[in-house]
């Protein structure tokens, strides 16, 4: 019998359950490094794809923090694959990989500038000042109001309020029942 004040190891799933995807040190010292040069983020934006894990949004640019094991860094000592259940491992990773490519792709379809920093390279504090100065290097564009997600979404609104009064049956003129306020027709 073990004497109790020694502790049982943990379980696998316990393991993996302690794993974070948010505040990982990496991603605070990324953060730390961008508010002590004044630059100031938006953290895990749910309206970007991938939610990147800080965004500014007047630099119009996304900065994903991704661990080297997690995100298959390419010739990094830390990418390792494990040794056993290869056949869950191995698809879980790729799927990372190619959720990574898509957000990658759609936010430089709606004009973002993506840089991904690997765990890896945070180790170095030099990478942390490149890091910075390369984000300062972009430069600041007209600020948006609103998110673009939130932009489309209210235009959809819009453009859905339009049809439904065009496709009416009810018997009103659309002309009638659309209002009419100030700067509309």
């Amino acid at each position: 019998m073990e004497p109790p004040h020694r502790t049982m190891p943990l379980t696998r799933s316990e393991t993996m359950a302690r794993i974070r995807s948010r505040d990982t040190q990496p991603e605070l010292a990324v953060r730390r490094a961008m508010h002590a040069a004044g630059l100031r983020y938006r953290l895990h934006s749910k309206h970007l794809p991938g939610r990147p894990d800080l965004a500014f949004p007047a630099r119009r640019t996304a900065l994903f923090v991704h661990g080297c094991f997690w995100h298959r860094h390419r010739g990094c000592p830390h990418a390792t694959t494990p040794a056993t259940r290869r056949d869950y491992w191995l698809p879980k990773l790729a799927r990372n990989v190619e959720r990574d490519r898509c957000n990658e792709e759609r936010l430089r379809a709606m004009d973002w500038t993506v840089i991904v920093a690997w765990e890896c390279e945070l180790r170095r504090p030099a990478f942390l000042a490149h890091l910075v100065e390369r984000i300062r290097a972009i430069p600041p564009g007209k600020r948006l109001r609103r998110s673009p997600h939130r932009m489309a979404q209210r235009a959809g609104m819009r453009n859905q309020k339009r049809a439904d009064l065009i496709h009416d049956t009810s018997g009103t003129d659309a002309a009638e029942a659309w209002p009419a306020g100030p700067g509309l027709f």
